[in-house]
């Protein structure tokens, strides 16, 4: 129920946020407010977060409501899947981030892959699209898109970066602690299909 209020919140807050970009009238406009103000109350209580912390994450944007991106590269080595550990949390994931400004999902993927791991990689497939809501991931006040792009290492070496304590390949059998707020248990045990599989098709779910 509490993942249910969140996700209203969510759909306010696109609401409002819309509204407040297309709208002219200045009534229109204070209701669409009203709204905003709603789903900054509403994620607030269900997240224990202060309301101002909250207007400034979740209620700060302009324009039509859209998904947020995050890109993951997929490398492996010897069959071993390339993971980093996360500072904010100690727990591990594949290495990327939200998407750039100015960068196709690959070179996003590259980027990432050299900032939080050492590693020149080339970008080889694209893997999987996923939408976040349809994975258990940990709650989310934004609405996510995943994109995960296979990669192969060209050079550098492991090397840890600004957000990222350590670097290393794991087998499907010894995966460590995940980062589920990045990435699942079933979408790691997913890449490693595609690992063992050249051919699988990529999917968009």
């Amino acid at each position: 129920m509490k993942y249910e209020w969140l996700k209203l919140a969510q759909e306010l807050q696109a609401i409002a946020q819309t509204g407040l970009t297309y709208s002219k009238d200045v009534y229109d406009r204070e209701r669409f407010e009203q709204i905003r103000e709603i789903s900054v109350r509403i994620m607030s209580d269900f997240t224990g977060t202060d309301m101002a912390v909250v207007r400034e994450l979740f209620a700060h944007e302009t324009g039509y409501a859209t998904p947020k991106v995050d890109v993951r590269a997929v490398v492996f080595q010897g069959g071993r899947l390339l993971m980093v550990r996360e500072k904010m949390d100690g727990a591990w994931s594949l290495p990327g981030g939200w998407a750039d400004i100015g960068c196709t999902p690959s070179e996003v993927a590259v980027k990432e892959t050299r900032e939080e791991a050492g590693f020149e990689v080339r970008p080889v497939r694209l893997l999987a699209v996923l939408d976040k809501k349809r994975h258990p991931h940990s709650p989310s006040p934004s609405y996510i898109y995943k994109i995960f792009i296979q990669c192969e290492i060209v050079g550098g070496a492991a090397t840890a970066g600004l957000e990222t304590s350590d670097v290393r390949f794991f087998a499907d059998n010894e995966l460590p602690k995940l980062s589920v707020d990045r990435n699942t248990e079933s979408q790691i045990r997913l890449m490693f299909e595609y690992g063992r599989d050249p051919d699988k098709p990529a999917i968009c779910d």
